[in-house]
């Protein structure tokens, strides 16, 4: 599962299974985990985070929308 960013206690990732899925980030921060559709970001479902973790979360996804999926992009070959 290749990580793409670690910020602020989150570390955002993909698994390297999930070429069938449209681009997405996976993100976990102690024992929480969110999932993100990019393009656009949508919460998928998320467990254990507060609201404030989620809005920030949502931040620094959009923050890095350009890097995740040009990561995506590299990795899956599209």
């Amino acid at each position: 599962m290749p990580t793409m960013l670690r910020v602020e206690g989150f570390r955002f990732f993909f698994f390297s299974n999930e070429l069938q899925e449209p681009p997405h980030v996976h993100v976990e921060r102690g024992d929480g985990y969110a999932k993100l559709w990019l393009d656009p970001i949508i919460l998928a479902y998320s467990e254990r985070l507060t609201r404030a973790e989620l809005r920030r979360l949502r931040e620094l996804t959009a923050e890095h929308e350009g890097l995740f999926l040009e990561q995506w992009h590299a990795y899956f070959g599209r």
